[in-house]
């Protein structure tokens, strides 16, 4: 089972374990909705490596690698 949200194949779902760090990055993810224990689907991704989209709390969010693998998830 993959450990943080940008490792989580298209089509997978998890739940939020742990957002890291202290900055704004990691503050505004969690003013959005990205809390322990929310449910995350990844519903599609943009080409050449670009954002990820996910599912959280009924909307979509467009995250970079970089932002994604701040969140760490665990099984369902």
């Amino acid at each position: 089972m993959p450990t943080t949200l940008d490792q989580l194949p298209i089509g997978n779902c998890a739940r939020v374990a742990t957002v890291h760090g202290e900055d704004g990055i990691s503050v505004r993810l969690m003013e959005m909705g990205v809390l322990d224990g929310v449910p995350v689907k990844v519903v599609g991704a943009a080409p050449f490596g670009g954002p990820r989209e996910y599912l959280i709390r009924g909307f979509r969010l467009s995250l970079r690698s970089t932002e994604a693998c701040r969140i760490g998830i665990a099984p369902l």
